[in-house]
């Protein structure tokens, strides 16, 4: 690329065209002419002497040499964006890029979905991308400035992290209409819980998930019959087994008890419940941008 007299506006085009993949929707998304962006394109293939797009079925299609330039370009739109941060309004409207979250799968339904939601009509161009990760895979992806934010829970947060309790939840006992665990009344408790086999989820590389922390305190463990890393095969597998629970936190298993025609049972006091964290990097704290990204989750987080 030849550096001398390049225009660095155009890396605000380029962005533009890697999440609209349209000449069209890049110029409406920056206000724009399509010619405009044309001529832009026209420039950034001659300065990087490659056509960086060509038309595919679905839109444009990036060419090898566009994929390796994608997230530099990001990169320098957003240093940008964040030292004109203190002297511009962040405008949700108008603002583009990525807004990334690392967040246990449990919180996919209840929370991310409706915050996603949100997004899209406030934020029309920008994206969310959600990793799953373990607590200390997500903490050092904040380090390395892969992630916005992490939210979940944890016992310790190093001091170079800000972190802000969003709720408390209970953990309650998902199974199949006509489990015999229904069969007691009220609230379960834990040795009748722990009498089952269970259905744990969990990405951790110990294969724990946070009832099993929790119960660790308390000197317990559980029987895992199956483990899965991810909530989208739980509701058939409680169904087809007939002994088979899962201990979850209240509202994913409140989710899936609606969506799929299962059943939710407490379990009785005694066991803590898990306080579920929002975890940024100081050095988003006074960034316009990241402060309306937590605003809206926490709202979200209320609303859930």
């Amino acid at each position: 690329m030849q550096s001398r007299n390049f225009d660095l506006n155009l890396f605000k085009v380029l962005v533009a065209l890697f999440d609209e993949r349209s000449v069209s929707r890049a110029a409406a998304r920056l206000g724009r002419t399509q010619s405009a962006i044309s001529n832009s394109l026209r420039k950034l293939r001659e300065a990087m002497d490659d056509p960086l797009f060509v038309r595919g079925p679905d839109g444009l299609t990036l060419t090898p040499r566009a994929r390796t330039l994608e997230d530099q370009a990001r990169a320098i739109v957003h240093m940008s964006d964040t030292v004109l941060a203190d002297s511009a309004p962040f405008d949700p409207g108008t603002a583009s890029g990525r807004f990334r979250i690392g967040a246990p799968d449990r919180l996919g339904l209840p929370v991310i979905l409706p915050f996603f939601q949100s997004l899209r009509a406030l934020a029309p161009h920008t994206a969310l991308h959600l990793i799953t990760a373990d607590r200390e895979t997500a903490l050092s992806h904040l380090d390395a400035d892969e992630l916005d934010l992490v939210f979940g829970w944890t016992d310790h947060v190093p001091p170079r992290f800000d972190v802000l309790l969003m709720f408390r939840e209970r953990f309650a006992c998902l199974c199949r209409r006509g489990h015999p665990i229904l069969r007691f009344g009220g609230s379960l408790d834990l040795p009748m819980v722990l009498s089952f086999p269970h259905l744990v989820v969990s990405v951790a590389a110990d294969n724990k998930a946070a009832f099993d922390i929790v119960l660790a305190r308390m000197g317990k463990q559980r029987e895992t019959a199956v483990l899965v890393p991810h909530f989208l095969m739980v509701p058939s597998l409680l169904k087809e087994d007939g002994n088979l629970i899962g201990v979850y936190t209240q509202r994913i298993a409140d989710r899936l008890a609606r969506d799929f025609d299962l059943v939710t049972k407490p379990i009785a006091a005694g066991v803590e419940p898990l306080d579920q964290y929002m975890i940024w990097h100081r050095r988003y704290e006074t960034d316009r941008r990241h402060g309306w990204f937590r605003e809206r989750l926490m709202l979200a987080c209320r609303q859930a």
